[in-house]
Formats: structure tokens, C-alpha cells, sequence
């Protein structure tokens, strides 16, 4: 396997549309995933004092997270008024590789901010509602 360049880990948001157009979100300088596994604990007396979990149960969920630059791109703005809307909307994430995970996503956090001397920033927080479909590259 081959390293991959972390510029090329994309947030993209859709416009809604049909069908529907997915754009960078602009400025970030970090993004990242993570997949979110609740577990079913079956342990009984025939356990032997060993905990036991119930393979594909619970709830299973995605949750992202972004911060960069704000540049006050059409994408920024696009993120910017979903959470404003407290709206659910599908979000993709591009890996390096061309890997693609895509879904629905409510964004949970959404901040900017900037000091005396220096850039403003942005940072988001998404939480996925429904399933996530995976594409490999």
C-alpha cells in the first residue's frame, strides 16, 4: 500500500439538486472520519466471566470532522446556511486513493473564529443520519 497525500482528503457537500452536485469545501486543512460501532453485550452464566458482544448489532454511525482557512467559497457558504438550517444534507468524503464514502450528515458544530494578526478560521462538526454507502476506488 501506498502513502497518500492528506491534501487529497476531501469534504465535498451536494447542493441538493437532482442530480446532485458535490463541491469541495474550500480552505480546510484538516478532515477526518470516523466509523462509530455501539455494542450489544450478550454476556450470560455460559460466558465463563468473559464479556460476549453480538456481532452486527447496535447502531452503527459516521461521524466527521473539518477545520481550515475561511475563504468564504460557494461550498463554505453551502455549509454555513445548512447549519444555520439545523438541516440533514449529504456530505462525501474522497480519500487519497479515490476511496468515497457518501451520505446524509447534520452537522452538529459549526464554529469560525480569528485573532488579531491572523487568518480566520472555520471548523465543522457532522454527524450521519441514515445508512453510508461506500464506493472503493
Amino acid at each position: 500500500m501506498t502513502a497518500q497525500k492528506g491534501s487529497l482528503f476531501l469534504l465535498k457537500a451536494g447542493d441538493g439538486g437532482g442530480p446532485e452536485t458535490f463541491t469541495t469545501v474550500g480552505g480546510m486543512r484538516a478532515t477526518s472520519f470516523q466509523i462509530n460501532n455501539q455494542t450489544v453485550d450478550v454476556t450470560n452464566k455460559d460466558s465463563a466471566g468473559m464479556r460476549e458482544l453480538l456481532a452486527g448489532a447496535g447502531v452503527q454511525s459516521m461521524s466527521l470532522s473539518a477545520n481550515g482557512v475561511f475563504t468564504d467559497s460557494a461550498a463554505e457558504e453551502t455549509v454555513r446556511s445548512q447549519a444555520a438550517a439545523n438541516s440533514i444534507n449529504n456530505y462525501q468524503i474522497i480519500s487519497g486513493n479515490g476511496d468515497k464514502w457518501q451520505g446524509a450528515f447534520l452537522i452538529t458544530s459549526y464554529q469560525r473564529s480569528g485573532n488579531y494578526n491572523d487568518d480566520e478560521q472555520f471548523s465543522i462538526s457532522l454527524e450521519s443520519s441514515g445508512a453510508i454507502t461506500f464506493t472503493a476506488a
